[in-house]
């Protein structure tokens, strides 16, 4: 069982000063009204946000970027951490890490990308109005693929590990005999935070359907609702570039030997059209429910893992306001 440490947060931001010698360290900032990952420096570590839900990016952009020639490797020059991530994000490495870390198909970008990455979690202390991660059997706090958590509550920081690259780092942060408090078990304020949390988060989805529910209604749905929704689709793809756990990409190749790996979208009208001209998904309200099949059938059953984390991104990037959630609940009145 993990334990847990207390250290202020002046501490562990000294302690932020020292491992950026031999880490480059990624942390959410605010930018006005937009939380997001940034390269930290030193003058960056008072502004650190932390526990406020969520990046405005997956955390898959650190180790799938939009674009990049996979002729070419380019390896970092220092290892990576990764500070403030949250728990739906996380998550969504169950399916990811089974895409493309497999025996048979084993993507050295994305591997080499991971295995150089320290991953800090952090709990969620309050819900952003489309959060849901709580109806997927998820919880708004990290349970797997961390490192380490540090969750900050009235000025002092509580970390812990959960991994072998986590206890290393820890071991150095504790070194420098930062630690005031030691505990065996989750601290009983942050226990306190963690059910306000979920309690919320269920409250405010209660009307949500459950996976296995979701999944029998997008089954057994007719088109109505399908060429209902579709009709706002603008095709724009920022449903699927945004999500956490979508991984569709193309290969271009490109004069001078270049290979250029793309991040593709299922709701682009080309997305599966053949050299033959052929395109089974030509149609907007098939790609549409295409993408719910993908999200709550297809994925699930090939990689045993859930496709939709309940992060909410896809309803706050789209531009013309389709809201997933909405259309679950109509389809499983």
């Amino acid at each position: 069982m993990a334990r847990y440490y207390e250290i202020e947060r002046t501490a562990w931001d000294k302690a932020l000063i020292d491992l950026l010698s031999s880490f480059r360290v990624f942390a959410p900032i605010l930018k006005g009204k937009t939380l997001d990952y940034q390269l930290i420096q030193e003058e960056h570590i008072p502004h650190i946000v932390y526990n406020i839900p969520k990046p405005v990016v997956p955390l898959k952009t650190f180790f799938l970027p939009i674009k990049e020639n996979v002729v070419v490797y380019k390896k970092e020059e220092k290892p990576i951490i990764i500070l403030g991530i949250p728990a739906c994000d996380l998550s969504a490495l169950d399916l990811l890490d089974k895409f493309f870390m497999t025996e048979v198909y084993n993507d050295h970008y994305y591997a080499g990308r991971r295995e150089g990455s320290v991953l800090i979690g952090c709990d969620c202390h309050s819900a952003n109005k489309h959060c849901h991660c709580t109806s997927y059997g998820l919880n708004p706090f990290p349970e797997n693929n961390q490192d380490m958590t540090i969750n900050m509550i009235n000025g002092h920081a509580i970390i812990s590990s959960f991994s072998m690259k986590g206890e290393e780092l820890l071991s150095r942060i504790l070194g420098m005999g930062l630690v005031i408090h030691t505990f065996d078990e989750v601290p009983e304020r942050l226990t306190e935070i963690r059910l306000k949390v979920k309690r919320e988060l269920e409250k405010a989805n209660r009307l949500l359907p459950n996976y296995q529910e979701t999944t029998d209604a997008v089954i057994n749905s007719d088109k109505v609702i399908w060429e209902k929704y579709a009709k706002k689709c603008v095709s724009c793809g920022a449903c699927a570039t945004i999500c956490p756990t979508c991984t569709c990409f193309l290969l271009i190749d490109r004069p001078g030997f270049e290979k250029v790996r793309q991040l593709d979208a299922c709701q682009y009208p080309g997305f599966e059209r053949t050299a033959g001209g052929e395109n089974p998904l030509k149609k907007l309200e098939y790609r549409f429910k295409n993408r719910y099949l993908c999200k709550y059938l297809y994925r699930p059953e090939k990689f045993d893992a859930i496709a939709c984390t309940g992060c909410g991104r896809c309803i706050e990037a789209c531009i013309a306001k389709i809201n997933k959630n909405e259309l679950l609940i109509e389809l499983t009145k």
